[in-house]
């Protein structure tokens, strides 16, 4: 059976994610054999693997990182938020069901059978797994019901590294009230404390460590540096504008239930262009491109737009610019969106922003699928890469052009809008969009960059942290 090693966090956002797929490319270089593994994952972030199930973001990059074929016994339970207090649950890569979250925890016994079951059959194939906590171990209304920190980390045996996000201030007081709120057999596995996002000169922290250190038995392991990576976020609460590189300027509106918004790392790696969340209608006017994402409630998030003004703001934009809606965001760019059994929230339905003739219908069966589709009409001859994963049944009408198959991607004069998830990670894909809107987006090969921003991760883990006395016990 495989060793293991543990990340934690102080909170939700200190970095944990990226940290750990970080250890999963050292542990590739070092010619081990590693697999990512997160018991239970809470994100509007998922992908699909090879064999069309779900699973989440931060996992796929992990086993990317790692140099293995991403595996839904990495991320088990999968959680995904969705209206009236819910979340859609995800079991080894299939739909559950929909619960609040008093339900859900009901189920944290048969949760955790699944999800240790399939730690167990990762830990027969590898030789170590690196293992993601969720939040804080220190929330200690859910000791009980725990199955993704300690209780996680003690079936294991893993050593547990905790991470602080230093950048948020106040790092030694989350660290040692993070310690101090674990029972005494839990913070028995603790085994150092990293230290992440820090700017400036180390030497001026070296004292608050060393003060640190006489307060908690437990050694600050590594001092890691605020990186600038466009590798792909977890939490939607991470998304930020970069605004500090390139000419282009890229509006993505910032949806109350914005999903998969790890589309717009390759965005973010083009040096051309800068990417802007926008919160308020104004922020479009100097953009040039506008971008409605992914959404896991569809209905609300239309209404939204049109609460807040966006959806005017949206229709003046495509009259001189180009406007790409992305899964849910395409079903926005439509006439009418309907949910007749209230699966993605209340029942019934609403008018779309109208921008081309499609309708949706929301419906139960959700479409998990990698493809290359071939090109229609004004795409004839191309291929189009990209992975499917949404919950709509989309019609289309007259006046609106087909552009590949399936009708995944659709266009009427400069508005676009397609069903493809990771369309901006393939240069043919880009270089077809160029084509039909007049864009400039960079015709980036977006995978070698992922592959040359892991790399630098993992130098940079080895250059800041004592990685001999973090990977001590399973080397």
């Amino acid at each position: 059976m495989a060793k293991s090693i543990m990340f934690q966090g102080t909170g939700s956002g200190v970095g944990k994610s990226l940290l750990t797929a970080g250890f999963c490319r050292l542990l590739k270089n070092m010619g081990l054999r590693a697999a990512p593994f997160k018991s239970q994952n809470m994100a509007l972030n998922a992908g699909v693997t090879a064999d069309g199930l779900e699973m989440g973001r931060a996992q796929i990059l992990q086993a990317e990182a790692a140099g293995v074929i991403p595996d839904v016994r990495m991320n088990p339970i999968l959680l995904k938020p969705q209206g009236e207090a819910k979340s859609q649950l995800v079991r080894m890569g299939t739909v559950a069901g929909v619960y609040s979250a008093r339900d859900y925890y009901t189920l944290s016994a048969e949760n955790f059978s699944i999800a240790s079951g399939a730690y167990d059959s990762l830990a027969s194939e590898y030789d170590i797994i690196v293992i993601e906590g969720a939040g804080s171990p220190a929330e200690i209304n859910l000791h009980k019901t725990d199955i993704v920190n300690m209780r996680m980390a003690e079936y294991a045996g893993a050593g547990v590294q905790i991470v602080g996000d230093i950048d948020r201030g106040g790092v030694f007081a989350w660290m040692k009230g993070t310690y101090d709120l674990l029972p005494t057999d839990s913070a028995k596995l603790v085994k150092g404390f990293i230290i992440n996002k820090f700017r400036g000169d180390k030497t001026l922290l070296e004292p608050g460590i060393k003060m640190f250190e006489e307060l908690v038995p437990v050694p600050v392991t590594g001092v890691m540096p605020y990186m600038r990576l466009s590798l792909e976020e977890e939490d939607s609460q991470d998304i930020q504008s970069d605004t500090e590189k390139g000419e282009v300027r890229i509006g993505i509106i910032r949806l109350p239930y914005i999903s998969n918004f790890s589309d717009f790392a390759a965005l973010k790696a083009m040096r051309s262009v800068q990417v802007i969340y926008a919160v308020k209608p104004h922020e479009l006017n100097d953009c040039d491109v506008v971008i409605i994402p992914g959404s896991k409630h569809t209905v609300y998030d239309m209404n939204f737009l049109r609460e807040t003004g966006f959806d005017d703001a949206v229709r003046k934009a495509a009259v001189y610019k180009p406007v790409i809606g992305i899964c849910g965001g395409f079903q926005i760019l439509g006439k009418y969106i309907s949910d007749p059994d209230g699966i993605e929230g209340e029942k019934g339905g609403t008018e779309g922003l109208g921008l081309i003739d499609v309708s949706t219908v929301i419906t139960k069966q959700k479409e998990l699928i990698h493809k290359q589709y071939k090109g229609q009409n004004a795409w004839e001859g191309l291929t189009l890469t990209g992975y499917e994963m949404h919950m709509g049944r989309t019609e289309t009408g007259a006046g609106t052009s087909v552009l590949a198959e399936n009708g995944v991607c659709t266009a009427k004069g400069r508005v676009f809008g397609t069903y493809l998830h990771g369309f901006f990670e393939h240069s043919g894909n880009i270089k077809a969009l160029n084509s039909l809107l007049g864009t400039v987006f960079e015709e980036t090969d977006y995978i070698n960059e992922k592959e040359r921003q892991l790399n630098l991760l993992a130098e940079t883990i080895k250059q800041n942290c004592d990685t001999d006395l973090i990977l001590k016990e399973i080397l």
